[in-house]
């Protein structure tokens, strides 16, 4: 089990973002199925990040608030560092470099990131062959933070009163949930798309199989489109997401046509930007590994409901787009997400790509650290 003993219950995941802490705990039955043990999210202010120390002390506190009135049982933690602080990127090598990956990351690597490879941490994993020109290269994937940044996320598990396990990349646990549907042997070598829309950051995934080829971070996110909808109407930010929100979710006739059509114009170029984004990394991944096109792109996050950005990527992308499940198959019942709006539950893929890490040895694989 990857250095993780098999038993009833897993440790709990802890998804760390920007506007909301969520904690994930699944459990194994006898039959070898997971079911949620409990679930719990609290909201966060996002005028926090603003305040020097003021976001550890909010997150240490909710945590604690979340153990006392849930179901969770012991303290044992899977984290996932926040995507703002690592640093992730790619480099092709020549095939006979591959056994000297170790030294390339403290030659090249570490001053594309701007790291210290003596006391910061640089992790890895192979993306597979890649062409450049007629060359064949091997594409590496290299995932960096810096030693501060990595104790600032230990002691705020600590002030928790939590008992870390693994610390998990946010890619690695949405390309672990997203494909933990994908087990069969006719999808070895299917081609996916995974895409998660959050606040900062639009995270873009392409594996084959059960491993990641491509990873990218667009700046381009939910707190832009909200931004333009404030900035449009004349409106606060806090208005903005709660009108937004509206949108999605009500019928034609809850917003005059002004209304509904000026946010509509707000949140058009950012969205149209973001789909050129997410369609220029299709272009990089089928001129740099030449694979099979993929068939759908599979969306989650706290945007992947927005209507008008996916729109404008099925316009782009020209392939069937669908909004994730990450709880298929893992049983709901006894937990509160049993009643849970079935929209908000693709916001949880991290959770529960971290709740399975060292679960299925199929989806473990595409870890290479």
């Amino acid at each position: 089990m990857f250095g993780m003993e098999r038993q009833s219950v897993r440790p709990i995941a802890l998804d760390l973002g920007h506007s909301v802490i969520r904690m994930l705990q699944l459990g194994v039955s006898p039959d070898e199925g997971l079911y949620v043990v409990d679930a719990q999210q609290t909201p966060v202010d996002p005028d926090l990040d603003a305040q020097a120390g003021k976001r550890e002390e909010f997150v240490a506190e909710s945590v604690r608030q979340m153990l006392e009135r849930g179901r969770f049982v012991d303290r044992k933690i899977i984290s996932a560092l926040p995507n703002d602080c690592l640093k992730i990127r790619s480099l092709r090598l020549d095939p006979t470099q591959t056994g000297q990956i170790d030294e390339i990351l403290r030659d090249e690597v570490a001053q594309r990131f701007g790291l210290n490879p003596d006391t910061d941490e640089i992790r890895y994993l192979i993306a597979g062959h890649a062409y450049q020109g007629d060359e064949i290269k091997n594409e590496v994937i290299f995932f960096g933070i810096d030693r501060p940044s990595l104790e600032q996320h230990l002691q705020m598990l600590e002030k928790a009163s939590l008992q870390p396990m693994a610390i998990d990349a946010v890619p690695c646990a949405l390309f672990r949930s997203f494909k933990s549907s994908y087990r069969r042997q006719e999808d070895q070598q299917l081609v996916s798309v995974f895409v998660e829309v959050g606040c900062r950051l639009t995270t873009v995934i392409i594996g084959r199989g059960q491993e990641i080829s491509f990873i990218k971070q667009i700046p381009i996110a939910g707190d832009q489109i909200n931004q333009d909808v404030a900035h449009r109407l004349g409106i606060s930010l806090q208005e903005a997401i709660r009108l937004r929100s509206q949108l999605r979710t009500a019928e034609d006739t809850a917003f005059d046509h002004v209304t509904r059509q000026s946010m509509i114009d707000a949140m058009s170029q950012t969205v149209e930007d973001l789909a050129k984004e997410v369609s220029l990394c299709f272009r990089y991944y089928a001129v740099t590994f030449r694979g099979e096109k993929p068939q759908e792109a599979v969306f989650g996050g706290g945007e992947a409901h927005e209507t008008a950005l996916l729109n404008a990527l099925r316009r782009h992308l020209g392939i069937e787009i669908t909004i994730a499940q990450p709880f298929r198959g893992i049983d709901l019942t006894d937990s509160v997400l049993a009643q849970a709006d079935a929209t908000t539950l693709s916001e949880w893929a991290v959770a529960v790509g971290l709740g399975i890490r060292g679960f299925e040895p199929a989806i473990e694989r595409v870890e290479k650290t």
